[in-house]
């Protein structure tokens, strides 16, 4: 009958009801959880946090106005020290119960209760560091790992961290986005209006990467799009096409990622508090038919297993198996070239290959195009290109044709390698045929500076499909 209330507790609080259930832990169980209990703990954790007002230096003062601010007040060496031993005292007999409660092997899983045992153990040094120099130390690290203590007592400050952690990647992912968007225009702002007679927005680097995220950012935009405007209408298509991708594309992308994954990872921790209550309410049923110990509670998570392993099926069964090889070699290729790394690899290639873009042409930004040189771009844009290539068709080895084909990133990476291979030949084919129908003292010129245009276009185009 006890075990039964203490699941259907659990249920109620949408605790996990992997815990022990001997008579003597149970009891302990319910006092821990009592309201006085974790009144107790709340209580603990609000005055180790308000301590950082009291102690020296403190921050309390009844006027902000300096001419009239009396000096703080400095506690004594020792009482503030001593509330947080109590403090740290209640922290450790918490540490103590929940360790026993669940097992050692369910504290080697939760990473949580690890740093928790991390952050109280540097913080009971770092106090014993403290009274032993007389509260005279220059640095109080246990300070900067007060907050924990409340991250860890608050389901909904996990929640919200866990939630957070899944939104990084893909914020980041954006973010690069937006990067990339603004070196792209901030590369052709440069050589349309870097000599021109107003183009004091974008003569350099900086000042050019300044305009446009002023752009951005719909602040003072009129600054730097009516000169052109006023010089060229036609000039007013590079400013709409950057704030139609940049503004009204990327910056709502970036809301709605952040949005959709809150939104995704509260439905999941819904699913779960409700997974945990339905799994209290069996358990305890179960506990009052079979009038087991642990039973119920093995019967009711192989049952919840057994289910998630399904779903887990269901979902790696959504791209077809790659292709199976017999051969050491292609199987280390394939397990390579399959994995998520590989996907991060080609990602900061294309960076790279963002990067190298900008610092030549910023090389070349004050130089006429007769003065230019662009064999060191041709070789690193052929590097890239070989990369890209390789890439493709490594890929397409690992994941097998129909594999390849099931992920819309592979497909939209195929085909722009591909189309922007066929456009830097083509490019090139053009660039040999206009050389050779120009006159004898104009073709270094003319074929210099075609083919500066082409390298450039090709170059910049590749590194859009990561």
């Amino acid at each position: 009958m006890q075990q039964a209330v203490v699941f259907i507790e659990d249920a109620i609080h949408y605790r996990s009801i992997n815990h022990r259930v001997d008579a003597s832990s149970l009891r302990l169980h319910r006092w821990y959880y009592s309201r006085l209990c974790q009144w107790g703990l709340g209580l603990a954790i609000a005055v180790v946090l308000l301590l950082a007002f009291v102690e020296q230096p403190s921050s309390l003062s009844t006027s902000s106005d300096p001419r009239y601010r009396l000096p703080p007040w400095e506690p004594p060496c020792g009482l503030t020290e001593g509330i947080e031993a109590l403090c740290l005292f209640i922290f450790t007999l918490d540490l103590a119960v929940k360790s026993y409660l669940i097992g050692w092997e369910e504290f080697r899983k939760s990473k949580w209760l690890m740093g928790y045992t991390v952050v109280i153990a540097a913080s009971i040094i770092d106090w014993m560091l403290s009274v032993s120099m007389e509260c005279d130390e220059k640095l109080r690290v246990r300070r900067l790992l007060r907050p924990f203590f409340l991250l860890q007592n608050s389901s909904l400050m996990k929640k919200t961290l866990k939630c957070i952690k899944r939104t990084l990647p893909e914020i980041a992912s954006v973010i690069l986005l937006l990067a990339l968007h603004l070196c792209l225009f901030t590369m052709i702002g440069m050589l349309l209006f870097a000599k021109t007679d107003w183009g004091l927005y974008f003569r350099n680097l900086p000042q050019a990467i300044t305009s446009l995220l002023v752009l951005l950012t719909t602040a003072n935009n009129p600054d730097v799009m009516i000169p052109a405007y006023t010089l060229n209408r036609a000039y007013s298509i590079f400013f709409i096409t950057f704030s139609v991708f940049g503004t009204y594309f990327l910056m709502n992308l970036l809301t709605a990622i952040i949005y959709n994954q809150f939104r995704g990872y509260l439905m999941m921790s819904v699913q779960t508090s409700i997974l945990r209550r339905r799994l209290g309410i069996r358990a305890a049923f179960q506990v009052l038919r079979c009038q087991g110990t642990r039973a119920a509670v093995v019967y009711v998570y192989r049952r919840a297993h057994t289910r998630v392993e399904s779903q887990l099926r269901w979902m790696q069964n959504r791209h077809p198996a790659p292709p199976q090889y017999n051969y050491t070699c292609l199987q280390k290729i394939q397990f390579i070239f399959s994995h998520y790394y590989t996907t991060l690899a080609g990602n900061a290639v294309a960076l790279a290959n963002v990067i190298c873009i900008c610092t030549i042409l910023v090389l070349n930004a004050e130089k006429s195009t007769a003065e230019r040189n662009d064999y060191y771009l041709e070789v690193i844009n052929c590097c890239f290109i070989f990369w890209y290539l390789l890439e493709m068709s490594l890929k397409l080895l690992a994941f097998g044709l129909k594999g390849y084909l099931s992920y819309r990133n592979n497909i939209f990476d195929g085909f722009l390698t591909i189309l922007l291979m066929a456009a830097h030949i083509s490019c090139d084919v053009i660039v040999g045929h206009g050389a050779s129908d120009q006159p004898a003292h104009r073709l270094p010129l003319s074929a210099h500076h075609s083919r500066h245009q082409g390298t450039v276009v090709t170059a910049v185009a590749f590194p859009i499909s990561k």
